[in-house]
């Protein structure tokens, strides 16, 4: 499998009751488990099954992934920021291995 990289993006800083918008990328081949390698063997199953975004231990957004989501999952999603803080960006894989990356804000 290739490299998986997880991407976000996330102003460095922001006004108070400010809407960001936030978006996420991460680099995976979502192998839904019905396709077949060069030696027409199944290539097993291999997909991220749930992503969620938290701002200072609180989540913000979350979701659960099926085998027909297309590689390279991206999500963008609008925040109202209210204080300076971290998101914290989780993506898990079939068999429990997590992606992770994190952002700062500074609200002034």
């Amino acid at each position: 499998m290739s490299k998986v990289k997880p991407r976000v993006k996330v102003p460095k800083t922001a006004e108070v009751g400010e809407l960001i918008e936030i978006k996420t990328l991460i680099s995976h081949p979502m192998h839904s488990g019905r396709a077949v390698d060069g030696d027409g063997k199944l290539i097993p199953r291999q997909i991220i099954n749930s992503f969620r975004a938290s701002f200072n231990g609180t989540v913000v957004m979350s979701v659960d992934l099926k085998p027909s989501v297309s590689a390279n999952p991206f999500f963008t999603f609008p925040f109202t920021v209210t204080e300076s803080g971290t998101f914290d960006f989780v993506w898990v894989e079939d068999g429990g291995k997590e992606y992770t990356k994190s952002k700062k804000i500074s609200v002034g």
